[in-house]
């Protein structure tokens, strides 16, 4: 069988009432940037925090962190999104089982919380690679000038890791942009899900996924090309590669 090609398939008009079929994708790219963002910010901070602790003198902080890590980081991303969604409001009590349920883009939020603590267990490994990396000195510097341990790690450890780290974060980050795909499976309407609704309503398969491989390579060669910029931006002379 032949397949029939058919470029001017986006500028007709959509039968969801949204415009053209183009409007459907740059509606699915607002939720998969919306979803990233947030899930991104989510995973910074929580893994941050693991990442600090898993370096500190303290054998139970240690051992928490390491627990986290290997729990959010070896069940599969989608499995982590059934349970967020399906599982999670028939353990808790009725009421907040029940609010959970009627929660407005509930799909948005639960991709959000489950991307982000899945990739908090990839950026807690980073942090804490970033810190170890780092002379000994630098901490027991920070000590002799009378500074407590958490500002040692504010003002003298972390500002060096994540510099040593923003490669690797990069990719993490990219990462979190192309799991928002797997929240289709939840519902929640990004890019890969308004391509799959496309095929679904004009049959133009190959148009509709071409297009979405399209949006998203442009999409994270932006992201890219920012965080090359800070990391040039933040970059100290003398220090690190190339120096």
């Amino acid at each position: 069988m032949n397949y029939t090609w058919n470029w001017g398939i986006f500028l007709e008009p959509s039968p969801e009432g949204i415009g053209t079929y183009f409007d459907m994708l740059l509606v699915g790219l607002k939720w998969t940037i919306a979803t990233g963002a947030c899930a991104w910010v989510w995973a910074l901070l929580f893994g941050s925090f693991i990442g600090v602790i898993r370096t500190l003198p303290n054998r139970w902080t240690v051992g928490f962190g390491n627990a986290y890590v290997e729990l959010f980081r070896n069940i599969p991303l989608l499995v982590q999104l059934f349970l967020w969604y399906f599982v999670l409001p028939e353990l808790v009590p009725a009421p907040i089982g029940l609010w959970l349920k009627q929660l407005p883009n509930a799909s948005f939020f639960t991709a959000v919380v489950g991307i982000g603590f899945f990739m908090s267990a990839r950026v807690a490994e980073q942090v804490r690679a970033g810190i170890i990396a780092l002379p000994r000195g630098q901490s027991m510097a920070g000590l002799a000038l009378g500074l407590t341990t958490a500002q040692t790690y504010r003002y003298v450890l972390l500002p060096m890791a994540f510099r040593i780290i923003l490669p690797p974060l990069t990719s993490e980050f990219l990462n979190t942009i192309k799991n928002t795909s797997v929240a289709l499976t939840i519902g929640l309407i990004e890019l890969t899900a308004r391509a799959r609704a496309i095929q679904e309503f004009s049959f133009q398969v190959f148009e509709a996924f071409t297009a979405a491989t399209v949006i998203y390579l442009l999409l994270n060669l932006l992201v890219t090309a920012a965080m090359r910029s800070l990391e040039r931006w933040v970059k100290i002379p003398g220090y690190g590669q190339g120096k």
